[in-house]
């Protein structure tokens, strides 16, 4: 798919992060879109910002409400687009939604490890079900999921339980591997590749307490200033146990404002990078010299991988702040 002018495609998370991004290059490029998000207000503003631009005539940028964990959502995404776009098929299928959370069997619910687990594999899973059919009718198509270096690392660090989104994602590499064979056989129009980024500049710390949470707020909930005081003493934060908890807040408001100002690469060098992927047919696209570095360092000592030496090491040297 040498460009994407006059395609259609579907993108999850498309409400912030590198799903508006994504949803903002393809616009430039006369490509029409169709995103979904748990936020009706966040996926209005990313179409405000596709159509800054006058759009081309006939050009299409629509929205649809949907929770990706729930396949009814995904059926009534697919049939809104079909009738708002006017297509039976499509070429681009971005499974891009993903929240945080559930990092511990011990310390958070089964609801919030599993809410993680079903939004990140789930999401991606019943992405590819949904969607399948009008991908296969489409002349060319390309399948992008979405998955992290957490998927082949399942560590943020020494000091912080992992395993719900680490899971997740070591389930969406795996998925989209297999798949490449397995569309080889049956469709081989049809392409696929995994995003695997490193630290991208997105808000998905304080969009995952939102989710998580179900209550939108910013602020978090006592049961979360708790959880979230115990995680700073875990980490050796001084004098963490005896924080007020509009201490805790402010902490938790800094590490999200951190996350996204202050990442290495930003979600929009992150959007430009999975679509030259797509462009050159990449089945594995490695997003950020610090994914590029870990990857590295994971193949080259897979037995130190989860050392505290090898984390403060490659933090270090990539300047991480995590964990």
């Amino acid at each position: 798919m040498n460009d994407f002018a006059g395609k259609i495609a579907v993108i999850t998370g498309g409400g912030t992060g590198m799903g508006r991004e994504l949803a903002r290059q393809l616009v430039a490029e006369g490509c029409n879109v169709a995103m979904c998000d748990v936020s009706e207000a966040a996926m209005a503003e990313t179409k405000r910002l596709c159509e800054v631009e006058k759009l081309p005539q006939g050009l299409r940028v629509t929205t649809h409400v949907a929770d990706v964990s729930i396949e009814d959502h995904l059926k009534r995404f697919r049939d809104e687009l079909a009738e708002q776009q006017k297509t039976d098929r499509i070429h681009l299928l971005f499974n891009n939604a993903g929240i945080g959370g559930g990092g511990s069997l011990f310390t958070n619910t089964r609801e919030q490890w599993e809410r993680t687990f079903n939004i990140c594999w789930g999401g991606v899973y019943l992405g590819v079900r949904t969607f399948l059919p009008m991908l296969v009718a489409a002349d060319e198509a390309h399948i992008v999921n979405t998955a992290s270096v957490n998927g082949f690392w399942a560590s943020i660090g020494m000091n912080q339980s992992h395993t719900a989104y680490s899971a997740a994602k070591f389930a969406v590499k795996g998925f989209t591997e297999a798949l490449i064979n397995d569309l080889r056989l049956h469709a081989p129009h049809v392409k696929c590749s995994v995003v695997m980024p490193g630290h991208i500049g997105t808000s998905i710390v304080s969009n995952s307490r939102k989710v998580q949470s179900a209550d939108g707020s910013e602020r978090l909930n006592a049961d979360e200033i708790a959880l979230t005081r115990k995680r700073m003493v875990a980490a050796g934060v001084p004098d963490a146990d005896k924080m007020s908890d509009e201490d805790i807040q402010a902490a938790f408001a800094e590490r999200a404002r951190s996350f996204l100002e202050d990442a290495p690469t930003t979600a929009a060098q992150a959007a430009r990078i999975i679509l030259d992927g797509v462009k050159a047919e990449q089945w594995r696209i490695l997003v950020g010299e610090d994914a590029k570095r870990l990857d590295e360092r994971v193949r080259a000592t897979p037995e130190q991988a989860y050392d505290r030496a090898f984390y403060e090491s490659f933090t270090q040297e990539v300047g991480w702040r995590l964990g």
